[in-house]
């Protein structure tokens, strides 16, 4: 019998039964929330993890459950810098990966900021899309040789893509007073354009890419929201609580990264997004609580996307 999942299923429901012994897989931002239960729970099924983090010290020190899952499920975990805001860290990270040779089945761009003020990245591109997008759009591209076919990239998206489609005229609001959802909105859609143009450039050689929206989970990542902004939303301490106001747990969470990551089939999420282990409807109502805005898949809005980040960051792939 099929399994079937849904916005309840944890990373342990999706990975019951299966080996990934053999499995070596990348995730961006493994110092907090998603990131470290997405490790987790991949070392604890034998994978190879390879986790990122701009703050090394921090990262070490919320790792510890992924160290313990990998040395109990005969996995392996290690951490190499990667500051997502700045290109030349990105870019020393991809040589690194580059020189060591290792291939990956499996690239999991988590790590994001939300909400933040305004503000610019080393490269000068405003802080959201340009870590939450540009970034990860050099590193990925810059590591496709170490891809092979069965490979997959999944690229962490959020409902709140229904908040702004990009602005390709003014990605860093130079000429459009800056507001902090909207930026983040802008961030998210262009992840999930990334990952239709990804695929649609890569499926021939067997390497698909799909987006992913986690759900609403009360995690780190809130950090840069105003108090007034947080005062409008509960925060729960335990799993008890999240789940009684409306808040996925971190497990349920990082469920569908990794539903999407090694469950799926390819065929179904290769240039999709997906939510609560399955492939999202489209809903264009800007205030939907599910579903994909359909601007967010729309491959021509993808290939000006990809035709701007190029431009931005000097890079041709």
């Amino acid at each position: 019998m099929a399994r079937i999942f849904g916005a309840t299923s944890t990373t342990n429901d999706v990975l019951e039964g299966i080996s990934l012994a053999g499995k070596r897989v990348l995730v961006t931002g493994v110092s907090a929330g998603l990131g470290v239960e997405t490790a987790r729970a991949l070392c604890a099924h034998g994978a190879e993890v390879i986790g990122t983090a701009r703050d090394l010290l921090k990262a070490k020190k919320a790792c510890d459950p992924i160290t313990a899952a990998a040395r109990a499920g005969d996995g392996r975990f290690s951490i190499v810098p990667l500051d997502l805001a700045s290109l030349a860290s990105v870019r020393d990270c991809a040589d690194a990966l580059l020189r060591d040779g290792k291939g990956f089945d499996v690239i999991i761009a988590n790590a994001g900021v939300m909400a933040t003020p305004y503000g610019r990245t080393a490269d000068g591109f405003e802080i959201q899309f340009g870590t939450n997008h540009l970034g990860h759009f050099v590193l990925i591209n810059r590591l496709v040789p170490l891809l092979g076919p069965g490979s997959r990239v999944v690229c962490l998206s959020s409902l709140a893509h229904h908040y702004s489609d990009i602005d390709l005229s003014d990605p860093n609001f130079e000429r459009t007073a800056y507001n902090d959802f909207i930026a983040y909105g802008r961030s998210k859609t262009a992840n999930a354009l990334f990952a239709v143009a990804f695929d649609r450039r890569h499926r021939q050689e067997g390497i698909r890419a799909a987006s992913v929206h986690p759900g609403s989970i009360a995690t780190e990542l809130s950090r840069h929201m105003s108090a007034e902004v947080l005062s409008h939303y509960p925060r729960p301490k335990t799993d008890a609580e999240a789940v009684a106001v409306g808040y996925k747990t971190v497990p349920q969470g990082a469920a569908t990264s990794v539903w999407a990551a090694v469950f799926a089939e390819a065929g179904i999420v290769g240039g999709r997004y997906c939510e609560d282990c399955h492939v999202a409807d489209l809903d264009p109502d800007p205030k939907a609580r599910n579903g994909v805005a359909p601007y967010a898949l729309d491959p021509d809005r993808a290939e000006a996307l990809w035709a701007l980040s190029e431009k931005m960051v000097g890079e041709r792939f």
